[in-house]
């Protein structure tokens, strides 16, 4: 009777979230993957930072950590075009969706302390007020404030600007910060990503805002979160993945483990 009580007890309230806290410390990728994987990791350990990568403190880990589990954009309209509230959220929804395509491979792995990881989008930067079409103060709004010749989201405000994680003169406090920016500009090929969010082309973000995969997004993604190109080098014995730009178009078994990867080497940095 107490076990069944006690099993009762675990269904309850042993949640999503409290599940992943509850994971084993444990790594334990695939037999054919650590080849490959260690030599990522290596790599990355050579070339990134000057070769101090445990140096640099502002990793998407080091920003989600800061917050306690959840992540917030600033969208930077780079682009003529006007905006509707109805747009507004689907991009939102849309940006959300992909992020949690990366947050899921953590879930349950290697005592990763999230089950879900929230995106907000907090604000949006544009050249003219008029371009966006919705008169509610669900998002900050910074207008023509001009930054690499785009419209840019508040500096007081940014990780980027701040990565002490402190925000004395963010006109919102802390809960208005933003982590990285959502860069989308009129014409822009390809897409960048790093500790500052991910840029892309604005025509190709609305094209595919329902698509299931947005692969440019989810490759740049994965750069803020510190995985590695591959233009001049392949791993050993894997070549189609979305961090080697043009080989997949989603997420694959590969890329979990390299990001999962990168969890195993920092985590002590936060106390796991």
């Amino acid at each position: 009777m107490r076990r069944r009580l006690i099993a009762v007890l675990l269904a309850i309230f042993l949640t999503p979230a409290s599940a992943a806290l509850a994971a084993p410390a444990t790594w334990s990728p695939p037999s054919n993957l650590v080849t490959p994987l260690n030599q990522v990791w290596q790599h990355q350990e050579q070339t990134y930072n000057n070769g101090n990568l445990y140096g640099f403190r502002n990793y998407g880990w080091d920003q989600i950590m800061a917050n306690r589990g959840y992540i917030n954009y600033c969208v930077r309209w780079d682009s003529s075009a006007s905006v509707t509230a109805a747009q507004r959220d689907q991009i939102h929804a849309a940006l959300a969706r992909q992020h949690k395509k990366w947050m899921d491979e953590l879930v349950g792995h290697n005592a990763w302390p999230y089950g879900d990881v929230p995106v907000k989008v907090v604000g949006w930067a544009v050249r003219n007020r008029s371009q966006l079409q919705w008169t509610d103060t669900s998002v900050d709004i910074y207008v023509n404030d001009i930054r690499e010749n785009a419209p840019q989201c508040s500096t007081p405000c940014g990780r980027f600007f701040h990565q002490n994680g402190q925000y004395p003169s963010c006109p919102g406090g802390y809960a208005r910060h933003y982590d990285q920016s959502l860069w989308l500009t009129d014409g822009f090929g390809g897409g960048a990503g790093g500790d500052w969010g991910q840029r892309m082309g604005r025509e190709y973000f609305m094209n595919n805002i329902n698509t299931a995969d947005m692969t440019i997004l989810l490759h740049e993604i994965g750069h803020t979160w510190g995985l590695d190109d591959f233009y001049d080098w392949t791993p050993s014995g894997v070549s189609n993945f979305i961090m080697r730009a043009g080989s997949s178009a989603s997420i694959t078994e590969f890329d979990a483990w390299m990001f999962r990867d990168w969890w195993r080497h920092l985590k002590s940095r936060y106390g796991y």
